[in-house]
């Protein structure tokens, strides 16, 4: 999994670039570079106007004494939203929208949520399963490889 992620930055660089010249060919360079700019102009006014929103979600949270956990995940998805549609292409302005978007920003969030809440549940039970590790500290053979604890005092 780990040498994909090392790949995953230019491949979706050869993707878009593929994508740009392809939609290039078919509707002509000018307009194609007219479209990469509106999306990016349209994302940072869309940008704008939902953080606006979500910091007045926030505040209002944080006046009642509620922990603003939902709002500063929305703040992370419209950083990344925000910074995939100032990247120059269509899956990273695809991508980009869906997370600015409110409806389906919550519904990646839900996923993403629910996904790494099975994951730790899982981690959870298998480490329930495995006996506990031995403290560290000499093991005394003599009771089965425990280590006693006390109080001792000396008298001289």
């Amino acid at each position: 999994m780990r040498g994909l992620r090392l790949y995953f930055i230019p491949l979706v660089a050869l993707v878009e670039l593929y994508l740009l010249i392809k939609v290039g060919g078919f509707i002509g360079v000018l307009p194609t570079v007219g479209l990469v700019l509106l999306t990016g102009m349209i994302g940072v006014t869309l940008l704008r106007s939902q953080g606006f929103q979500l910091l007045a979600q926030l505040q209002e949270k944080m006046a009642r004494g509620e922990t603003p956990a939902q709002e500063l995940l929305e703040g992370v998805a419209l950083l990344l939203g925000g910074f995939c549609l100032l990247t120059p292409g269509f899956v990273t302005d695809t991508l980009g929208f869906c997370l600015l978007l409110p409806f389906t920003r919550k519904a990646l969030i839900a996923g993403i949520a629910q996904r790494l809440a099975a994951q730790v549940q899982t981690v959870t039970m298998q480490q329930m399963r495995q006996p506990p590790p031995h403290e560290a500290g000499p093991v005394d053979s003599r009771n089965g490889g425990r280590t006693l604890e006390g109080e001792y005092t000396r008298d001289d």
